[in-house]
């Protein structure tokens, strides 16, 4: 079973950054596809970004240009940098893991919150 650990939460004002990371251990094996989900109050998880194997990228649209997946390479650690936050990205951010961009979900993190207020 693969264990996800996310970091990086915190509160900041609009137009400010923050960087999430995501460790994720149990597994000798290189994960193919990771990536983040978030999940804002009385709203529905959507997807925010994965990566693949070879750097490819999935990104939702509103995040596009503001938001950048990477991961380490030959570790199964991924991180998330957000740069011109704004309040609609608040919410709670899960690390998630699968074997391709089109299978389901396998493994979630616990999550962690990120607020964007002034």
């Amino acid at each position: 079973q693969v264990r996800l650990v996310e970091s990086g939460g915190g509160s900041v004002q609009p137009g400010g950054s923050l960087r999430l990371s995501c460790v994720a251990s149990g597994s000798t094996l290189r994960i193919p596809v990771m990536g983040w989900y978030r999940q804002a109050p009385g709203k529905e998880r959507e997807l925010v970004a994965l990566i693949g194997p070879y750097g490819n990228t999935k990104q939702l649209d509103s995040v596009r240009g503001r938001f950048t997946i990477s991961r380490d390479n030959g570790k199964n650690t991924i991180h998330l940098q957000m740069n011109s936050l704004k309040p609609e990205d608040t919410g709670v951010y899960y690390c998630t893991e699968r074997t391709t961009f089109n299978d389901p979900q396998g493994s979630w993190g616990q999550g962690t919150q990120v607020t964007v207020s002034s």
